[in-house]
């Protein structure tokens, strides 16, 4: 099983373990659209990995190798972050099957799921935790 982290807890962990990455596993529409984590603070990148590609939205079959191809290996703890969490635990299971151990997904994702006023990104998730963000 997954374990899902608080959005504040990952965002404590990138700033204090080394070995700690975070992976977001959204499209390529997305991150120019909606934003990116920024990881200055922690002195980190997010590793930018489609879980599924846009405009199709098809599996990416080459996750597990662009995971590996990004620098990222057993020894990491990947945090996994998508719009709500679902494509980010998708992902964090098949890294997990492939030989990644330390793996979980982030909470609530990037957005969170649609608040009150039919927005998302103001009840839960990242962005609305107040965690640092970015337009690309």
């Amino acid at each position: 099983m997954i374990e899902d982290i608080e959005p504040g807890k990952v965002w404590d962990a990138l700033k204090s373990d080394p070995q700690a990455a975070l992976c977001d596993v959204r499209t390529d529409a997305e991150w120019n659209f909606v934003g990116l984590p920024n990881l200055e603070e922690a002195g980190k990148e997010p590793v930018l990995i489609p879980w599924q590609v846009y405009p199709s939205m098809q599996r990416n079959g080459a996750f597990v190798e662009h995971l590996r191809a990004a620098g990222l290996t057993p020894e990491h703890r990947v945090f996994f972050i998508c719009r709500s969490g679902a494509r980010s635990l998708a992902a964090a299971q098949a890294a997990r099957a492939a030989g990644f151990p330390e793996v979980y997904n982030v909470a609530d994702g990037f957005e969170g799921p649609v608040g009150p006023e039919g927005h998302r990104g103001t009840v839960a998730g990242w962005k609305a935790d107040g965690l640092p963000w970015q337009q690309r």
